[in-house]
């Protein structure tokens, strides 16, 4: 039986990618800080196949435990958030070297690395720049790393499309960001604002997906050393995103156009929350597209067929709908 360690396995796409492996009768150590809270996972492999071990990024000799004798090593730790000494150069950096470099000691014959499109050096995102420095400590300790970039990641459990609809039951307003201040128009006798807002674009990638592509990757379709950009069949601006949010919810939602520069100053007052809705970094990273590049390693180098948003988002976004209620549109 071959040995999989998946640090990062219990969250959302860790339990689609366990799931996944498990069919192919992979050993798999869930590797995670809170092991009794990872034993819903169990079920997916035949008894015994599937075990949760502690281990924390931050340590090593947690890490070298949770890899001894593994075939293959799986990095998809990340956080969206900072908080305490869960920071983004902990986990996406530090981290992720910890990992690379005990899989490598422990003599892992592959390493696959979760990163996200838009990892830049250069990028105004703490978020984004934590995440090109990983790759960057990852393939200096295992050279041979595969790097996954997906877009925007959705499914089930996702806390993207969900977030949203959860609003909609509360306020039937959703946020359309756009840039600058709006460019004013004569219209007749009086002046009228004009903008395009919720422009920045996504290509959303189902979770589904990148666990084929993480089963086919470790099976050897994926060239070691080489970075895949993961993302759907179609590139949806923001506010489309938010009309299909409104629309298979099955609310009338009213979309309201919020500067960036005022949705930064909300955020730095929100941060502080326990679960922030909107951070100042998130802020930054709306405003960039999300988008695989052009000539780019994607889903089709691996042979997996994307599948579209339109085909998944009906069959969980209509638990939040009314009693009856059909699909609405959002205005």
């Amino acid at each position: 039986m071959r040995i999989v360690t998946i640090f990062g396995g219990s969250g959302f796409l860790g339990r689609h990618i366990v799931q996944r492996l498990a069919r192919e009768g992979w050993g798999i150590r869930v590797a995670t800080r809170r092991p009794e809270l990872a034993g819903f996972l169990r079920p997916c492999g035949d008894v015994g196949a599937v075990a949760p071990v502690q281990a924390n990024v931050r340590d090593a000799a947690s890490i070298a435990r949770a890899v001894a004798g593994a075939d293959v090593v799986i990095n998809l730790t990340g956080i969206l958030n900072e908080r305490g000494r869960q920071t983004f150069y902990a986990v996406h950096v530090a981290g992720a070297q910890r990992i690379a470099r005990a899989a490598a000691e422990a003599g892992a014959s592959h390493l696959l690395h979760l990163s996200a499109i838009g990892a830049d050096a250069a990028s105004p995102s703490a978020y984004a720049r934590s995440k090109a420095a990983g790759e960057a400590a990852v393939r200096e300790a295992f050279p041979a790393a595969t790097v996954f970039r997906p877009s925007l990641v959705f499914g089930p459990e996702d806390d993207f499309f969900n977030r949203f609809a959860s609003m909609l039951r509360l306020v039937p307003v959703l946020p359309l960001f756009f840039e600058g201040l709006p460019r004013m128009k004569l219209d007749g006798l009086f002046l009228t604002p004009e903008f395009e807002a919720g422009t920045t674009r996504f290509q959303p990638v189902f979770v589904g997906d990148i666990a084929e592509a993480a089963h086919r990757a470790l099976d050897g379709e994926a060239a070691q050393g080489r970075t895949y950009e993961l993302g759907g069949p179609s590139v949806y601006s923001y506010a489309q995103l938010m009309g299909m949010v409104a629309r298979e919810s099955g609310h009338n939602a009213f979309c309201v156009p919020v500067p960036f520069f005022a949705a930064a100053i909300l955020a730095h007052f929100v941060q502080v929350l326990p679960a922030p809705l909107l951070t100042p970094d998130q802020v930054k990273l709306l405003r960039i597209d999300n988008v695989v590049g052009p000539e780019t390693a994607d889903l089709a180098a691996l042979g997996v067929e994307a599948t579209a948003a339109e085909l998944i988002l009906p069959t969980y976004l209509r638990d939040y709908r009314r009693a009856g209620k059909e699909p609405a549109t959002a205005s």
